[in-house]
């Protein structure tokens, strides 16, 4: 008797790379494709949001009760959200990953919902026309697990831990994140400028730092977003500013290029 073919594990195994570019999908993303359960017939729904990662890496959004993922969520906070932009050519050629997650929605007047506000605005400006309507409210996305798809024949499942930051490397940040953030677009624009442009090969615009973690910094310039890793996580507070002085320098010392 024939033994039956053992069937081909597509998966590779996350390492550092993979891991980079899952977070790096994460971070970039202004908005996805959410999915939940229509509570009236358990179909799947899927609608676009506009999202933001929290300092660990959870993603973020805002939505109206009105709405029917919010309703969905609220019978069933089990939902999954497609991150990751087409570009030219085929839109199945470039990276995305689908994260599996539970929504948690915030409570108001709380310090979290502080943060998460002022992190969601500095990358969704125009959303303070709503962000305090009555019938909005924030909710985390609490990452279970994900599939990762990182072009032909790169696809991995990467876990929680390969994704969101432990809650002991970001907390000590937490305090320092909002001054640190205007301090540098107040009176460091040129920086700042200099971290899109240079590091990050961005296009040129009016750069401002949207946010920052102990992994790197997040830059927005209008619609367009660029992702700014350290060369070394940050373990204290009192490790920023040499970084970000350490990245001005590098970016000073890079010859421009014309194209």
């Amino acid at each position: 008797m024939a033994e039956t073919p053992k069937k081909k594990d597509v998966l590779q195994d996350t390492d550092d790379a993979a891991r980079r570019q899952a977070k790096g999908l994460m971070r970039l993303a202004r908005h996805g494709a959410l999915a939940v359960l229509e509570p009236e017939t358990g179909h799947p729904m899927s609608s676009r949001v506009a999202v933001v990662c929290d300092l660990d890496g959870t993603p973020v959004m805002l939505a109206s009760s009105l709405s029917g993922h919010s309703a969905g969520l609220a019978a069933d906070p089990r939902c999954s959200l497609l991150l990751g932009e087409p570009g030219k050519g085929d839109p199945l050629a470039h990276p995305r990953i689908t994260l599996l997650c539970r929504a948690r929605k915030l409570e108001r007047e709380t310090g979290e919902h502080a943060r998460l506000r002022r992190r969601y605005l500095a990358r969704h400006p125009k959303a303070e026309l709503y962000v305090d309507f009555p019938d909005f409210a924030f909710y985390r996305l609490e990452i279970e697990r994900a599939s990762l798809n990182g072009g032909f024949g790169k696809a991995f499942a990467p876990t929680r831990e390969d994704l969101v930051l432990p809650e002991a490397s970001w907390t000590r940040l937490e305090s320092f994140e909002a001054g640190a953030v205007a301090h540098m677009n107040e009176d460091h624009a040129d920086a700042v400028k200099l971290y899109a442009e240079v590091l990050c090969k961005a296009g040129e615009g009016s750069w401002r730092l949207a946010g920052l973690d102990p992994e790197g910094l997040d830059l927005q310039a209008g619609d367009q977003s660029a992702r700014l890793w350290f060369d070394t996580p940050l373990e204290h507070p009192g490790d920023l500013r040499a970084a970000l002085v350490d990245l001005a320098g590098k970016a000073r010392a890079t010859p421009v290029t014309s194209g």
